[in-house]
């Protein structure tokens, strides 16, 4: 494990650190903009020194987890196992470089960490692992279970009378599979509104474009025909993301679904919209090139540590 973690502008880590001592409230659009920054600096070096991963999707879900893990979900670095914490399940977990980069940055564990993602022998596998790591709720794999898994935690803390929320990441593509629907239809007619998914909706699946390989109609629909009631939000719009919690997690009667349309390789212009990046590792010039676009946003920031 590298015992550096050079990323950003000097002072930007010391920024963190002071960033993570500040209560919800006090969280800035300007701050909020430099983590999701953060965010995608590290998800681009950690695929492209384990020169394997998925740095596409992400990189769309930067600001989605940042808002989440910054302004909505109660959560303690300190006591991974705190007992009242909000859960957050994965069910895309090729996706998990933003989830380690997120844990990281809060300080479940050092940044330096990060350059041993899908090492043999390290914590931050391709898909994480609930042995592993603390905050990491369930074990992912083949696309489809994570609706079930979570509509499962969720059902068992309203059971059990627990204030805790679970949170759910999902993709579009594994809207192609059956299970998903299954536990959709279970959960709505449960009334299980202590869970609350949100959907990556990129258009964009290892195989080409959703539409292309399994067309999967009007998700909105297709989801309030199910018993979920649903609303469609810029997954890049910082305000239009943490309203879209906040509707969420006043559910009362039916379970709420938020469906965020997003741009998969977001802040890298080459990446964004290509499917070819959906799990393709970048090359010393495209890392660097990365480095540049997401620096700019960084730079355009009036921030000092």
């Amino acid at each position: 494990m590298k015992t550096s973690w050079e990323i950003g502008k000097p002072g930007d880590a010391e920024l963190l650190q002071k960033i993570n001592t500040l209560p919800k409230e006090e969280l800035s659009e300007q701050h909020l903009r430099f983590l999701a920054s953060r965010l995608r600096m590290n998800i681009v070096e950690m695929v492209y020194q384990a020169n394997s991963g998925h740095p596409g999707g992400p990189l769309g879900l930067a600001d989605i987890y940042t808002v989440l893990a910054y302004k909505i979900m109660n959560h303690k670095p300190s006591n991974p196992e705190w007992e009242q914490r909000d859960r957050l399940l994965i069910s895309n977990g090729h996706v998990c470089a933003v989830r380690y980069s997120m844990m990281a940055m809060k300080g479940y564990f050092p940044e330096t960490e990060l350059s041993t993602f899908r090492q043999l022998g390290s914590r931050l596998q391709g898909h994480p692992s609930s042995k592993f790591l603390p905050m990491v709720e369930n074990s992912s794999g083949s696309l489809g279970q994570g609706l079930s898994n979570a509509g499962g935690l969720a059902l068992g803390l309203k059971l059990r009378k627990s204030d805790s929320r679970v949170f759910l990441g999902m993709s579009d593509g594994e809207c192609q599979e059956g299970m998903t629907w299954e536990a959709a239809m279970a959960i709505a007619h449960r009334k299980v509104t202590n869970i609350h998914p949100f959907l990556d909706w990129n258009n964009i699946q290892i195989d080409g474009n959703v539409e292309n390989v399994m067309a999967l109609g009007d998700l909105q629909k297709k989801f309030e025909s199910f018993g979920w009631e649903v609303t469609v939000k810029d997954g890049h719009n910082l305000q239009e993301i943490e309203e879209a919690f906040a509707w969420s997690l006043a559910a009362k009667d039916a379970p709420r679904m938020i469906l965020f349309k997003t741009v998969l390789g977001k802040g890298v212009s080459f990446m964004e919209n290509n499917p070819d990046w959906h799990g393709s590792p970048p090359k010393e010039k495209d890392r660097d090139e990365a480095f540049i676009q997401i620096m700019r946003e960084r730079d355009s920031l009036s921030l000092a540590s």
